[in-house]
């Protein structure tokens, strides 16, 4: 397992409801959450070795969401 977190613009709870057809039923993402009090509206990932950052962004901005990975 492995641990992803992204930069998001998405920024209420209808919104983030609109993300769980396509995270929930993901086979490798173990669990997810986004904080939407955070200022970087952060999505963090609980996944399997097989699914990628690209993977997430791909799915996430496939949405209209803007989303990016952040580092340390």
């Amino acid at each position: 397992m492995h641990l992803l977190i992204f930069k998001t613009n998405i920024e209420s709870k209808k919104k983030v409801k609109s993300l769980n057809p396509v995270l929930n039923k993901h086979s490798d993402i173990l669990d997810w959450t986004i904080d939407l009090e955070d200022i970087d509206n952060v999505l963090r990932i609980e996944a399997t070795s097989n699914i990628t950052e690209s993977d997430i962004i791909d799915m996430v901005s496939m949405r209209g969401f803007t989303i990016k990975t952040l580092t340390d």
